[in-house]
């Protein structure tokens, strides 16, 4: 496996920065007394899409080639991922194609709907999701990939 160096990770910040929200570190003195030891907090909850994924999936999008970004990309999520290739893909003109499932809560079908992607509902199994997302990538061109 390939880990990412300091220079990748350096390298993925500049190239998000202008989109994302520097979200803060907060402690607790509470928890820092009963564990004995000085907890830090990173607040992703105050990330755009309320969640951390919204920094992998910019930084997928914003990866792609010129030639990827016309064909899209495709992704199956039910929540925080869906929502954040969403909002990524939105933001660079690029077109998301989300298959989530049916069952998936409302709340999340309307942001991910919200954001301007195509979603495809399938039954709630991780097979049909899987071959679902393999149909839309055959019939596009979309691109997915271990960052989206």
């Amino acid at each position: 496996m390939n880990y990412p160096t300091i220079a990748d990770i350096q390298s993925a910040h500049k190239r998000i920065k202008p989109f994302i929200h520097r979200t803060p570190v907060l402690t607790s003195r509470q928890l820092n007394k009963i564990f004995e030891c000085e907890l830090f907090f990173k607040c992703e909850n105050f990330q755009k899409v309320g969640a951390f994924k919204f920094r992998g999936a910019t930084n997928a999008v914003l990866s792609l080639s010129d030639e990827e970004k016309k064909h899209g990309v495709v992704t199956h999520s039910s929540g925080n991922h869906a929502a954040a290739l969403a909002l990524a893909a939105s933001m660079n003109g690029v077109k998301a194609r989300i298959v989530m499932p049916e069952t998936a809560p409302a709340v999340k079908k309307n942001a991910v709907a919200g954001y301007g992607a195509d979603i495809t509902f399938c039954k709630p199994t991780l097979q049909a999701r899987e071959e679902t997302t393999r149909m839309i990538m055959e019939k596009t061109g979309g691109y997915t990939g271990s960052s989206i």
